[in-house]
């Protein structure tokens, strides 16, 4: 199949470099002429505007463009569809692979003129070697149509699903990051005992032996372990401050207008915006860190 990738950071890469390497066609366009550069050197065949990368869709083979955008949720998406939209009919189909909000989800399927599939991608940049997981929203046809292009950037046939309509795909996202954040502060919280506890121990150790074969192994449990290899057992200068936000956010806000209880990530987030105070707590430096090991997210340090 023929992909247009619109979007060429970390994660639009890889979602052109796996859908090249799967054997299709990538049509690439970036605001950024580096990055269009970087896809193209991979094999992608570079445009140099939307337009552009939609007239050359048309020129491709089958039915319908076929579209996956990657730029940060809010405007920019918005920007995005509103240059793409001109170029769009019924029979072709968007993919809105970033964090974007759910509700912004279902507007934008509501207006634009192709079938609009809203794509929750877990993952990280370690999806580039992996895959990622989609959880993916939108019209049953369209999901079909893309099945080819989800196999290749997702871990394979069974690292994707559409979990619902429009919106679901973000949705899910959205409460797997609360997850996500609860888990992160669970871990922090025990580091931060074993840490100022009452034995010296060795933090890389025991996030080791709890890998291999305790009930608490995890990829994150690896990530801690990578942590303190990287960093030491007591973290060296990684600063107390955890950056990020919006999707707990927007969990804990729908658990409120939902009346479900979710004191666990409630109070992950609070940590995470406690953080900002800088008062030097362990479980929110490990954190910190681990955000970089699966979102190679910058690393606050101390001044």
């Amino acid at each position: 199949m023929q992909l247009g990738v619109i979007g060429l950071g970390r994660m639009g890469q890889i979602v052109a470099r796996r859908t090249l390497e799967a054997g299709h066609d990538v049509v690439a366009f970036d605001l950024d002429e580096g990055a269009v550069a970087t896809a193209a050197d991979a094999g992608a065949e570079p445009a140099d505007s939307i337009a552009d990368l939609a007239n050359r869709l048309d020129e491709g083979e089958g039915d319908g463009k076929r579209v996956w955008l990657m730029v940060p949720a809010g405007e920019p998406v918005d920007a995005t569809l509103e240059e793409l939209d001109p170029h769009l009919e019924a029979e072709d189909v968007v993919v809105d692979g970033g964090n974007s909000y759910f509700k912004d989800s279902v507007r934008r399927a509501e207006a634009c003129s192709a079938a609009y599939l809203d794509c929750g991608t877990s993952g990280g940049p370690a999806g580039a070697e992996l895959g990622f997981s989609l959880m993916i929203g939108g019209p049953e046809w369209a999901y079909e149509e893309l099945e080819p292009a989800f196999d290749a950037v997702a871990t394979g046939p069974d690292g994707h699903e559409l979990v619902g309509p429009s919106g679901a795909g973000h949705y899910v996202k959205m409460v797997h990051n609360g997850v996500e954040y609860a888990l992160m502060q669970a871990y922090g919280e025990g580091f931060e005992l074993l840490h100022e506890g009452r034995y010296d121990l060795d933090l890389e150790q025991v996030a080791s032996v709890w890998n291999n074969g305790a009930v608490i192994r995890s990829w994150l449990l690896e990530l801690c372990e990578e942590a303190f290899r990287e960093e030491g057992t007591d973290l060296g200068d990684v600063a107390d401050r955890i950056e990020g936000g919006s999707t707990g956010t927007w969990t804990v806000q729908e658990a409120l207008e939902r009346e479900v209880p979710l004191p666990l990530i409630y109070t992950s987030l609070a940590e995470r915006f406690g953080s900002r105070a800088d008062d030097g707590r362990f479980s929110r430096r490990l954190a910190n860190r681990l955000r970089y090991g699966f979102g190679r997210h910058e690393v606050r340090r101390r001044e």
